[in-house]
C-alpha cells in the first residue's frame, strides 16, 4: 500500500498544489501515471474548473489526470481501469480495494481525512447527507488536516485541540494526528513518515499530546490501539 496524505493543497501566497508538487513527483516516480481524480470537494465552483487546476499541476510533473463521468454507477468500473487514485474527497469501497492492491493514493485536506476509519475529525460540516461517517480505513488512526494550535483573536469557541480531546472522550481507542499545513504523511514500503518543516501533534486518550517531527518514528500509528 502506498499513501501520500497531505494536510492542505495550497500554502498562502503560492500557486495551487505548489508546495507538495515535488513530493508528489517523487511519490509517483518517473513513469507516466494515468491518475483518477475525484473532484467532489468542489462546491462553489464547477467540477470542470477543479479538474483543470489539478490537470495543469500534474502535467507539469509528467502525469495525466482524468475525472469525467463520475456517478455511483460508473465510479467502480473507472477506478478499476486506473493505476492511480488522486482524491480530495472520496468514499468508495472500490477505491479502498484498489489501494489495498497497491494502487498509489494521494489525498489532500478532506482526501486525507477519508483515508481514515471515519470522517469525524474533519473540519468541515457535512452540507449534504454523507450516508454515514465510515471512510476507507486505509490507516487505523484519524487525521485532523489543517491543524491549528490556536484560534483567531476574539474567537470564543473551542480550539482545535479541545475538539480533538472531546472526540477522544467518546473514542478512547484511536490516535488522532493533528497534521499542520505544509506537512504530509507518506506510507510506503511499510513505513510511515512525516514530511515537512512543521511537527505533527499526536493525541491519545489519557496521554499528553506529543509533538513528532520528520525523521521521528511514526510507525506505531499503523498498529491498532487496544486499551
Amino acid at each position: 500500500m502506498k499513501l501520500l496524505l497531505i494536510s492542505n493543497s495550497t500554502n498562502p501566497g503560492e500557486p495551487y498544489l505548489s508546495y507538495p508538487q515535488k513530493e508528489i513527483q517523487r511519490f509517483l516516480g518517473e513513469k507516466k501515471a494515468h491518475a483518477l481524480f475525484i473532484p467532489f470537494a468542489a462546491v462553489t465552483f464547477s467540477l470542470d474548473e477543479y479538474e483543470s487546476k489539478v490537470v495543469e499541476r500534474f502535467a507539469e510533473i509528467g502525469h495525466y489526470i482524468m475525472s469525467k463521468l463520475f456517478t455511483p454507477l460508473t465510479i467502480k468500473s473507472i477506478t478499476l481501469k486506473n493505476r492511480l487514485v488522486v482524491s480530495p474527497m472520496c468514499q468508495y469501497t472500490a477505491i479502498r480495494l484498489k489501494v489495498l492492491e497497491g494502487t498509489p493514493y494521494i489525498g489532500w485536506s478532506a482526501g486525507s481525512n477519508v483515508a481514515c476509519p471515519t470522517l469525524r475529525t474533519t473540519n468541515d460540516m457535512p452540507i449534504v447527507d454523507p450516508n454515514g461517517f465510515e471512510c476507507m480505513n486505509l490507516v487505523p488512526f484519524q487525521i485532523n488536516p489543517h491543524y491549528l494550535d490556536v484560534n483567531p483573536p476574539g474567537h470564543g469557541g473551542e480550539t482545535r485541540e479541545q475538539r480533538i480531546l472531546e472526540f477522544l472522550e467518546i473514542n478512547p481507542d484511536v490516535f488522532v494526528v493533528g497534521l499542520r499545513e505544509g506537512t504530509m504523511l507518506k506510507f510506503e514500503d511499510g513505513l510511515l513518515q512525516l514530511i515537512g518543516a512543521q511537527s505533527a501533534r499526536i493525541f491519545r486518550k489519557g496521554f499528553a499530546p506529543q509533538e513528532l517531527n520528520a525523521g521521528d518514528d511514526l510507525n506505531f500509528l499503523m498498529r491498532e490501539l487496544h486499551v
